[in-house]
């Protein structure tokens, strides 16, 4: 098959790029001819290695240019950039001639089915349903999130396929006949599970407002104060982002330096989840996190807010990991007080999640994008 991704750029070193990557590598070694789309690479690399054969092309959109400015700036910019974004798209889908067309549900997403170039349009989503109304943004961005959101139940309906990560994100979006459920793969092998006998909790991510960092940082301060068991524990943030020097203050003003280690983007993240003991994960949303998947790969046990989507997904509350509500800042640090104090619990938590990580497994996931491809060839327009 000859497969076509479309994604805003693949240099970030992120869970949605690292997902495509995984799936693109894996799809090119079966054979299928691979085209990754994008919009806003301007000539940065691929954060994550590529197969040599996947070819990737940008569009040079740049939506990005009109982020971070006026409301005003956007609505006068935007418009421009669809047109020439589907002009450019749809000469490039007749070049390559794809027999499946993959929108990660980007700038694309409301126009893609409507290019009739012959190929069958799959849209994959790698965030919850309610993530445009989760930026908690006021006023006129505001309206305008509600109005998108309204706006993406219409256009998902559109494509041949809909693909969600979770069983919890399915029933949001409600019955579309289109939908499935596939949810993300771990690529490793891990043959024997962490240890988990450093005193390390890590934490991975981008330093936004998303994964809420700012959160995590309160509960370990309320946890060292509550439980001298913790301190002799560290806090590991691993990533990068428009946050860092927010938390850089924040962890100051608190005196957590000696405690809260506040590092960069780490390539071998093997030895990251191996170096830790609990993964801790505070995001005020999310899709399904990869994060989860790779420390439950690796053993170790997960505290996590209970937010849309994904965690409920992953986390067995009491078996392989603690839920807590949403934005519950002092019960997430109860849950790894729950955990720092216990050893045996602790381990027993981790074993169960290292078993449970038999649910992601690559190859059977990846089988699965195939069939569907597979199926969607194959069945009547």
């Amino acid at each position: 098959m000859r497969i076509v991704y479309c994604i805003a750029g693949t240099y970030r070193a992120a869970g949605m790029e690292r997902v495509l990557a995984d799936k693109a590598n894996w799809l090119a070694s079966q054979g299928h001819q691979l085209h990754i789309l994008t919009t806003d690479q301007r000539g940065r690399p691929s954060a994550f290695e590529m197969d040599p054969s996947i070819r990737l092309r940008d569009l040079g959109i740049n939506y990005e240019e009109n982020n971070g400015g006026s409301f005003l700036g956007k609505v006068l910019h935007y418009p421009g950039k669809q047109i020439r974004h589907q002009r450019r798209l749809a000469a490039a889908l007749r070049e390559i001639r794809p027999d499946v067309v993959v929108s990660m549900f980007c700038n694309d997403v409301s126009f893609l089915p409507k290019i009739k170039d012959g190929s069958r349009k799959v849209l994959e989503v790698h965030f919850s349903r309610f993530k445009r109304l989760q930026y908690g943004r006021k006023g006129i961005w505001g309206w305008a999130d509600k109005v998108r959101s309204r706006m993406d139940l219409r256009h998902v309906r559109a494509f041949d396929k809909f693909i969600v990560l979770t069983e919890e994100d399915k029933g949001y979006w409600g019955d579309l006949p289109n939908m499935e459920v596939i949810p993300n793969s771990i690529a490793w092998k891990i043959d024997t599970p962490a240890p988990l006998t450093a005193k390390t909790v890590v934490a991975v991510g981008r330093y936004s407002y998303q994964k809420a960092f700012d959160r995590l940082v309160e509960a370990w301060r309320i946890l060292r104060e509550t439980s001298p068991a913790a301190r002799e524990w560290t806090l590991r943030l691993v990533g990068d982002g428009e946050m860092r020097e927010a938390l850089e203050k924040q962890i100051r003003q608190a005196g957590l330096q000696d405690c809260v280690m506040l590092g960069k983007v780490e390539k071998d993240m093997v030895s990251v989840y191996r170096e830790a003991s609990i993964l801790a994960l505070s995001s005020r949303y999310e899709g399904l996190p990869m994060v989860l998947l790779e420390a439950q790969a690796c053993g170790l046990p997960i505290v996590s807010f209970a937010c849309k989507c994904g965690p409920k997904d992953v986390v067995r509350d009491g078996k392989n990991g603690i839920l807590v509500q949403e934005g519950d800042v002092e019960g997430l640090a109860k849950g790894l007080q729950t955990l720092v104090e216990d050893p045996a619990l602790l381990q027993k938590m981790g074993s169960q999640g290292f078993r449970d990580a038999a649910r992601w497994d690559r190859e059977s996931i990846m089988k699965r994008w195939n069939k569907l491809f597979e199926n969607i060839l194959s069945s009547p327009r």
